[in-house]
């Protein structure tokens, strides 16, 4: 990795609305559509179709602004693979809180067998099997109440490992779903735990599990339109045209366009797809690092999360995986 992250860092005597004024980046925000007010006309000429369109707005319904209260004291000094300064390694036990932005995943178990968006009990591109030895929600709220609910959703949050570096960070980690406007009526996850994290990749995945029926049918099924979406969206759009819905200095979201510039690919992941780092002039701040980052010429299939900004401007994602048809 190289470059500066773009984790918002916040004093205890500072706000979002602050740094979002203050911003050096980008002054103004001109190139950020608040997507409360988010309409066709904002894409860019070629791209204003309603499918589209849809997609960005149920993608955005899916990501989430972080909230990270501690610094883990195993953060390494440096990068894995150079000898840049790790993100925060010389602020452990410092009381500054710090913002970024992730993306969600949603499984639903029934009876112990789970189901992604597309009805399989795998997931991709590992294939691992999605059931579990308990047949009973595991929730904290079923284990305090003793009670046995056989259905239950699992979310994972998408974000990257310099947001969220271990379990110590995951335990004091907090993520705003539903943050649009600074009215909106949001619902906030707790009780966090790790599920992994690859420090040489920058990813990570947080785990939270419900079985509020309310909250997992809603986000369940909106992970469901997406991919409805996403095979209508991939069969009129194959290019370098890119999107980021983030929480730029931890403020309501906002999606920004832009273009991929290079997908550097690593080495092979497995038969069918490889690890890859992309580069891209796709607007934005401090607060949208572990975004996800979407490219319509990669077939969205690549997990890649926002990864920083480079000496030159030019901003990064972390190493994700990429079909090797694309």
């Amino acid at each position: 990795m190289d470059g500066h992250h773009e984790v918002q860092e916040l004093q205890v005597y500072e706000s979002d609305l602050q740094h979002w004024n203050n911003c050096k980046k980008n002054p103004g925000h001109r190139n950020f559509i608040p997507i409360k007010t988010f309409a066709l006309g904002d894409l860019p000429a070629g791209y204003q179709d309603h499918d589209l369109f849809d997609l960005i707005k149920a993608t955005a319904d899916l990501t989430v602004k972080i909230c990270v209260k501690i610094v883990s004291p195993n953060r390494p000094e440096y990068w894995p693979t150079c000898a840049l300064k790790y993100p925060f390694s010389d602020k452990i036990a410092s009381s500054i809180v710090r913002t970024g932005t992730g993306k969600l995943y949603v499984y639903k178990y029934i009876d112990g067998e789970g189901f992604d968006g597309h009805g399989r009990n795998f997931k991709t591109p590992t294939g691992t099997k999605l059931e579990t030895v308990y047949k009973t929600c595991p929730c904290q709220k079923c284990q305090d109440l003793n009670e046995t609910n056989n259905i239950w959703w699992e979310i994972f949050i998408f974000t990257a490992t310099h947001v969220v570096f271990d379990d110590l960070e995951a335990q004091q980690t907090t993520c705003t779903l539903f943050y649009d406007a600074d009215d909106s009526e949001v619902k906030l996850l707790e009780n966090l735990s790790l599920e992994y994290a690859k420090v040489d990749r920058d990813v990570c995945e947080l785990k939270y599990v419900t079985c509020d029926v309310e909250l997992g049918d809603r986000l369940y099924n909106t992970v469901q339109l997406c991919y409805g979406l996403l095979k209508k969206v991939l069969q009129k759009h194959k290019s370098n045209f890119m999107f980021i819905v983030s929480h730029p200095h931890g403020c309501p979201k906002h999606v920004s366009f832009g273009r991929l510039q290079d997908n550097e690919r690593y080495e092979e992941l497995n038969a069918d797809y490889d690890l890859s780092k992309l580069t891209y002039n796709t607007p934005t701040c401090p607060g949208s690092s572990g975004a996800k980052v979407y490219c319509l010429g990669l077939n969205m299939s690549g997990e890649y999360v926002h990864g920083g900004s480079s000496e030159s401007k030019i901003n990064f994602s972390s190493i994700g995986f990429c079909s090797k048809k694309y």
